[in-house]
């Protein structure tokens, strides 16, 4: 669905601007609500979601359930279970025996949600928003005006560069754009993937697998001091839960912070199978002698120079506390993401709240502004609501969350308590 010309004295329920998971997931959970008159604007022209890690086999870290809809409307037409169904694939999905769909079926079953909704407007970029006369008026790059009581953010985090490659020269690139560069990469000598999380285990077992036939040599550099494996245990998924999200809201700011950086285990690991698997590859590959690969922890990237095709990259080993020098020819920066506040917000920075470290000070509802009810982010708030955030799973809860605030009534049930343990005394 591409952008119209739109009216500027029509007032909406509310705008939301961009079209990740998460706004999708609302614009599919308000498209039945007649008492609700919403839009939202994406600058892409179409819907996608990582593209560049459609590796063969990759999948999610959660299960289908955690789709846009389920876990507040099991009964909604966009089900993850009802787009099998639409595809032919139902009973295929059935006999595999798999709760995890394939990145690029989840992708593949967004865009076949994203193009039933009439809500949303694709190649419309905003430039501008404003708060004129009690309503919030958006404008985008193409003119157009979108007035509304209320907005939902949902733009997204963007891949994340160490300083130390800030104005570096080549051909290197994060592993968002790893599918489009894969063929170019493997025609060098050297390749090294920094990074340590579930993105750069893919790119280095996809690597590795065809080590061989490529002849490159190939090095994983990560600042962990080991190899991840993402907590998965029913009990640490409790800390997804409405009892977690109460808890951690009432700890200190300091306190908060704090466990945002101990629990990156929690969502950023790498999947236990695929460590695994690693190993054995690495163990396979070896029976015919030693390969050409490194694997190094506790390293960190302090510097980076190019210079005739070749990267010479300055790691600094913090246990040891010592300092080397690693040459690559090809570099993947697998260093993830990072959320940045749209510039289009500017001219209303003073309706937004923050904390003492300038990040959104993001209220339970999810509001961000000084009304509590006028402005709501999806996402970005790990500091706020810990694992919750970035959780897929959860996506269906925050919106149901949102939607009572937008609505003033409860029309998705939101749960209050589902865990088995007390986080709190």
């Amino acid at each position: 669905m591409t952008a119209r010309p739109e009216t500027p004295t029509k007032t909406y329920d509310f705008v939301g601007i961009g079209l990740g998971p998460f706004n999708l997931g609302l614009a599919c959970l308000t498209e039945p609500i007649d008492e609700l008159d919403g839009v939202f604007l994406e600058s892409k022209p179409d819907f996608e979601w990582h593209a560049g890690m459609f590796l063969d086999g990759a999948h999610l870290q959660t299960p289908f359930m955690s789709d846009l809809v389920t876990l507040a409307d099991p009964t909604s037409p966009y089900s993850f279970l009802n787009y099998l169904k639409e595809k032919g694939r139902l009973y295929s999905f059935y006999i595999r025996e798999n709760f995890y769909p394939l990145r690029v079926e989840y992708d593949d079953y967004c865009r076949w949600a994203a193009n039933k909704l009439s809500s949303v407007r694709f190649s419309t970029t905003v430039a501008d928003v404003q708060y004129v006369d009690d309503v919030y008026v958006v404008t985008t790059t193409a003119g157009d005006v979108y007035r509304a009581r209320h907005l939902v953010l949902g733009t997204g985090t963007s891949p994340h560069y160490p300083e130390a490659v800030r104005g570096l020269g080549g051909d290197f690139f994060h592993n968002s754009q790893y599918m489009q560069n894969k063929a170019e990469l493997q025609k060098k000598e050297s390749i090294t993937i920094v990074g340590s999380g579930q993105s750069a285990a893919e790119i280095y077992h996809d690597l590795l697998a065809e080590i061989d036939v490529h002849g490159y040599r190939l090095n994983w550099v990560t600042r962990s001091p080991r190899f991840f494996p993402l907590e998965y245990t029913k009990l640490t998924l409790e800390m997804t839960s409405p009892e977690y999200i109460d808890y951690y809201r009432e700890l200190p700011e300091a306190t908060r912070y704090r466990l945002t950086a101990q629990q990156k285990g929690l969502f950023k690991g790498i999947d236990g199978d695929l460590i695994n698997e690693i190993f054995d590859l690495l163990y396979q590959k070896n029976l015919g002698g030693p390969v050409p690969t490194r694997l190094l922890t506790n390293s960190a990237l302090n510097g980076a120079a190019y210079e005739n095709g070749t990267y010479t990259l300055s790691f600094r080993q913090e246990e040891q506390e010592k300092d080397y020098d690693l040459q690559t020819q090809g570099l993947v920066l697998a260093t993830g993401y990072k959320y940045a506040e749209p510039e289009f917000l500017t001219p209303v920075k003073d309706r937004l709240r923050y904390d003492s470290q300038g990040n959104f000070d993001v209220a339970r509802n999810y509001s961000i502004d000084t009304t509590g009810r006028g402005v709501f982010l999806q996402n970005a708030g790990v500091h706020t609501h810990s694992i919750t955030s970035p959780d897929l799973g959860m996506g269906a809860y925050r919106n149901s969350y949102i939607i009572r605030e937008l609505l003033g009534t409860e029309y998705y049930p939101v749960e209050k308590t589902i865990a088995f343990q007390e986080f709190s005394v």
